[in-house]
């Protein structure tokens, strides 16, 4: 560990087939109240409970006999629009919501962290905090959560990605721990039972990816990479059982646990990290509107062939220690090479493994798009620092 850090974590979480007996407890801290922001229709067939209550109704009824007041914001998208936020921070400014309760995936928690900055903020938001990344100075309005689906992470970090539709832009936007990641977020692993296989897989692929951009970074021998490399396996072995059978609560449990690990931060502890993948996906993202895991998983294994050689070592070990690569008995740089590419060879396997399509074309991207990907995305980071035509040749080798 050859770099300083300094590291806490706000969010309390509540984990468990018990944990949304908590809510009661943590509504009672703030005032009456409450924005409810949700997605399209999925908390309605969640089942939680008395029999044939689904979570919607369930919450509802909690924030009613706790006394809060409360404003609904639902539909937010899979990729969660600026207009969505603006319109959530216009009910929280007018109503003076003293809590945001985020309900659903990682889309409506980050619309909800973005909601709880916007809210009192002057002049043009996506300007100011997505696009040129300004400090917030303007009260923030806390943020509660109940995770429905794991992937993204948000449910423990600051984290907001927006898409501007009429920009054509996806910008992710870290905010400050302390300020806005939430107060509290309840992890029920049963409420992910009802998640689509594509949106599960999905998840799944970004918790993959979020892991590879921490640990594909540096070289020297960091106790937070042997953390990573064992999520990872961790998340493998899970995922391989939750295909065969959604409703496998360890199953689900480790893949909800491995997505809250994966971004809050405690595996990017001393690590420089990279990210280029997630960003070219986010313009991916921008132009087609694609799950964003799924997308991530298409570019992964073709930026990592890209780029191997400038981190070989690490590639080898990645190989090694979560593939199981066995190195051969002869000996040289072609031979690291080798068993580099064999890891790679099995990440992308695995995605394929759980259903996930392979090229950019499935996912509704243009030959024509792919240039415009390539000119709008923000690179820096990594082994390789990537210009424009490089973004380019890996979206080609797998479109």
């Amino acid at each position: 560990m050859i770099r300083d850090f300094s590291y806490q974590n706000p969010t309390r979480i509540h984990f468990g087939k018990s944990a949304m007996e908590k809510l009661p407890m943590e509504l009672s801290q703030y005032g009456e109240r409450v924005l409810l922001v949700y997605g399209k229709s999925s908390i309605k067939r969640i089942p939680c409970g008395a029999e044939g209550q689904s979570l919607y109704d369930h919450v509802l009824q909690v924030l009613r006999a706790a006394g809060k007041q409360v404003v609904e914001l639902g539909g937010v998208s899979a990729n969660p629009r600026y207009s969505e936020l603006l319109e959530g921070a216009h009910l929280a400014r007018e109503n003076r919501v003293d809590l945001i309760l985020a309900v659903g995936g990682g889309s409506v928690i980050d619309c909800a962290k973005g909601i709880s900055c916007a809210a009192y903020a002057e002049g043009d938001v996506w300007e100011r905090y997505y696009v040129r990344q300004e400090k917030v100075n303007n009260p923030i309005i806390p943020v509660g959560s109940i995770l429905t689906m794991a992937g993204t992470g948000s449910e423990m970090n600051s984290g907001s990605v927006i898409t501007n539709e009429a920009q054509r832009l996806k910008i992710g936007r870290v905010y400050p721990l302390a300020q806005v990641a939430p107060r509290f977020s309840i992890l029920n692993p049963e409420f992910t039972y009802t998640v689509p296989r594509y949106q599960m897989v999905s998840g799944i692929a970004d918790i993959f990816s979020h892991l590879m951009e921490q640990y594909f970074s540096d070289e020297d021998d960091c106790t937070t990479d042997y953390l990573i490399e064992g999520v990872m396996r961790s998340l493998i072995s899970a995922s391989r059982k939750a295909i065969q059978n959604p409703q496998d609560y360890e199953a689900r449990s480790n893949i909800m646990w491995c997505a809250t690990v994966a971004l809050n931060k405690l595996l990017s502890l001393s690590k420089t990290e990279d990210w280029e993948v997630h960003m070219i996906e986010h313009q991916l993202g921008a132009y087609t509107d694609c799950a964003h895991g799924i997308g991530l998983a298409i570019i992964s294994p073709a930026y990592y062939r890209h780029i191997y050689r400038y981190g070989l070592p690490r590639f080898v070990r990645f190989a090694q220690q979560v593939w199981g690569v066995e190195e051969s008995k002869e000996q040289g740089a072609k031979n690291q090479e080798q068993i580099a590419l064999a890891g790679i060879d099995c990440l992308e396997a695995f995605f394929r493994e759980l259903g996930i399509p392979s090229t950019l074309r499935e996912v509704g991207a243009t030959e024509e798009m792919l240039p415009q990907i390539a000119h709008s995305t923000t690179l820096g980071g990594g082994y390789k620092t990537l210009i424009a035509d490089d973004v380019e040749t890996i979206l080609r080798a797998c479109y």
